[in-house]
Protein backbone atom coordinates (compact mmCIF):
# COMPACT_ATOMS: atom_id res chain seq x y z
CA UNK A 1 0.00 0.00 0.00
CA UNK A 2 1.46 3.34 -1.08
CA UNK A 3 0.78 6.43 0.96
CA UNK A 4 0.59 9.69 -0.95
CA UNK A 5 1.28 12.71 1.19
CA UNK A 6 0.34 16.29 0.44
CA UNK A 7 4.02 17.13 0.23
CA UNK A 8 4.61 14.38 -2.34
CA UNK A 9 1.67 15.70 -4.37
CA UNK A 10 3.14 19.21 -4.19
CA UNK A 11 6.54 17.97 -5.35
CA UNK A 12 4.98 15.97 -8.18
CA UNK A 13 3.00 19.01 -9.35
CA UNK A 14 6.15 21.16 -9.24
CA UNK A 15 8.15 18.54 -11.14
CA UNK A 16 5.43 18.51 -13.81
CA UNK A 17 5.50 22.31 -14.00
CA UNK A 18 1.95 22.57 -12.66
CA UNK A 19 2.67 25.57 -10.45
CA UNK A 20 -0.99 26.56 -9.95
CA UNK A 21 -1.65 23.14 -8.40
CA UNK A 22 1.55 23.26 -6.35
CA UNK A 23 0.60 26.70 -5.02
CA UNK A 24 -2.94 25.57 -4.24
CA UNK A 25 -1.66 22.59 -2.26
CA UNK A 26 1.00 24.60 -0.39
CA UNK A 27 -1.31 27.52 0.41
CA UNK A 28 -3.21 25.19 2.75
CA UNK A 29 -0.13 24.07 4.68
CA UNK A 30 -0.12 25.42 8.23
CA UNK A 31 3.65 25.89 8.55
CA UNK A 32 5.28 27.74 5.68
CA UNK A 33 7.49 29.97 7.78
CA UNK A 34 8.68 33.19 6.20
CA UNK A 35 7.35 32.04 2.82
CA UNK A 36 3.69 31.81 3.82
CA UNK A 37 2.64 35.28 2.71
CA UNK A 38 4.19 35.00 -0.76
CA UNK A 39 2.84 31.48 -1.37
CA UNK A 40 -0.70 32.28 -0.23
CA UNK A 41 -0.74 35.58 -2.15
CA UNK A 42 0.47 33.80 -5.30
CA UNK A 43 -2.31 31.23 -5.01
CA UNK A 44 -4.89 33.98 -4.51
CA UNK A 45 -3.46 36.04 -7.40
CA UNK A 46 -3.77 33.04 -9.68
CA UNK A 47 -7.36 32.39 -8.61
CA UNK A 48 -8.40 36.07 -8.61
CA UNK A 49 -6.16 37.85 -11.12
CA UNK A 50 -8.76 40.51 -11.98
CA UNK A 51 -9.18 41.44 -8.32
CA UNK A 52 -5.43 41.92 -7.86
CA UNK A 53 -5.27 44.05 -11.03
CA UNK A 54 -8.04 46.22 -9.57
CA UNK A 55 -5.85 46.67 -6.50
CA UNK A 56 -3.03 47.84 -8.76
CA UNK A 57 -1.00 44.65 -8.29
CA UNK A 58 0.59 42.58 -11.02
CA UNK A 59 -0.75 39.03 -10.63
CA UNK A 60 2.04 37.55 -12.76
CA UNK A 61 4.69 39.13 -10.52
CA UNK A 62 2.92 37.88 -7.38
CA UNK A 63 2.70 34.38 -8.83
CA UNK A 64 6.40 34.44 -9.77
CA UNK A 65 7.30 35.53 -6.22
CA UNK A 66 5.17 32.72 -4.80
CA UNK A 67 6.79 30.13 -7.05
CA UNK A 68 10.23 31.36 -5.97
CA UNK A 69 9.18 31.12 -2.32
CA UNK A 70 7.83 27.60 -2.92
CA UNK A 71 11.07 26.54 -4.60
CA UNK A 72 13.09 27.94 -1.72
CA UNK A 73 10.88 26.50 1.03
CA UNK A 74 10.81 22.97 -0.39
CA UNK A 75 14.12 22.96 -2.29
CA UNK A 76 12.39 22.50 -5.65
CA UNK A 77 13.96 23.02 -9.06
Amino acid sequence: MTTTTKLSKLKAAAAAGDWPLALRIAARFPQLGDHKEAIVRAHEAHANARFYRQLGKDPDALIAEGIDALKTRYDLT
